[in-house]
């Protein structure tokens, strides 16, 4: 007879196999158990069918981690239900070059790390994976100038990043924006004073006075129209005379402009010869200038003429008080 198996040594064969399994996938397959990862929560408005756990998580199109934990949290307080998604990034695939890498991972190491990424604008965002498969991911990027908005939660001592609406959820608030504002109009008495407005408008055009205004009106037109009836019938020889006025004074500028260039010819011969008459007479002022100059002779000439002139008329006078002295001498 064949000895029976002892179940015991089964049992510890299949537990050793176990653990040499698991430390196997842990060493060979599994060395993401090694890594040191950041965990952060982010609690999203917008519905999250299509975001599954395991889905990646990506800043700038890369892939950086992937989503840990979705669940659901209501405050009975308020009945607000709230929506937490736990991610976990790498930090060997997001490293900050600015601070100093350590190994501890403290709750308020971990808060300022959050605190960091909120200051340059970090926020998340639900994107989607494929139209097809409606999958979604959560996209990491830098928001600057979106609100930061934090719930300030604490969910499992995770630090919070905040969160965007979806492109979707940002048209439907904004149409959802629209439709408020739009019934908050006070339509019916728009409507009310337009139905006012119509009415007068009928009671005028109706009214005797804009009957009379729409015959005078009508009249004023015929009459407008016979004017210009006239107009075009009598506009052909005013033309006409007016192209016979122009030929005319043409025609007359020419002959005025014939005669009036040996008009102008001789005036210009007339004002050489005044020019050169001109300066004949400069020169003749020159040479009488010249001659008259107390240093000249002639100025010479008419002052000894002065004083033998003063002389002979003292002679005169003394000749006339004393004319014995022509006889008798002094």
């Amino acid at each position: 007879m064949s000895k029976q198996a002892n179940p015991f040594a089964i049992g510890a064969f299949l537990v050793g196999a176990l653990i040499l399994l698991t430390a196997g996938v842990m060493i060979f397959g599994g060395s993401d158990f090694f890594k040191d990862k950041k965990r952060f929560v982010i609690f999203f408005d917008s519905a999250l069918n299509g975001l599954n756990v395991g889905a990646p998580v990506k800043l700038q199109g890369v892939q950086i981690g992937n989503v840990k934990e979705i669940s659901l949290v209501m405050d009975s307080a308020t009945g607000r239900i709230f929506k937490p998604v736990v991610i976990e990034i790498d930090p060997a695939l997001l490293q900050d070059l600015s601070v100093q890498q350590s190994g501890g991972h403290s709750k308020k190491q971990r808060m300022q790390d959050a605190q960091r990424l909120i200051d340059a604008g970090l926020k998340g965002r639900l994107e989607t994976q494929s139209l097809l498969t409606g999958l979604l991911y959560v996209d990491l990027n830098f928001y600057s100038d979106k609100p930061v908005n934090l719930i300030k939660l604490d969910y499992k001592n995770l630090p919070e990043l905040p969160s965007v609406p979806t492109t979707v959820d940002e048209i439907r608030n904004t149409a959802d924006e629209i439709l408020n504002r739009a019934r908050q109009l006070p339509v019916e008495e728009m409507m009310k004073n337009l139905a006012d407005t119509l009415s007068e408008m009928r009671s005028l055009l109706q009214s005797d006075d804009t009957k009379k205004s729409l015959a005078a009106l009508a009249k004023s037109l015929q009459e407008t129209q016979r004017l210009m009836a006239t107009l075009n019938n009598q506009i052909g020889p005013l033309m006409s005379n007016a192209n016979g006025v122009l030929s005319d004074t043409r025609t007359t500028l020419q002959d005025f402009n014939k005669e009036l260039l040996p008009v102008l010819k001789a005036a210009e011969q007339s004002l050489t010869t005044a020019t050169k008459v001109l300066e004949g007479s400069q020169h003749a002022l020159n040479a009488v200038e010249t001659m008259a100059a107390p240093d000249s002779q002639l100025g010479q000439a008419l002052v000894e003429m002065r004083n033998a002139s003063r002389s002979l008329k003292d002679l005169t006078e003394s000749l006339e008080r004393r004319p014995e002295s022509l006889l008798y001498g002094k």
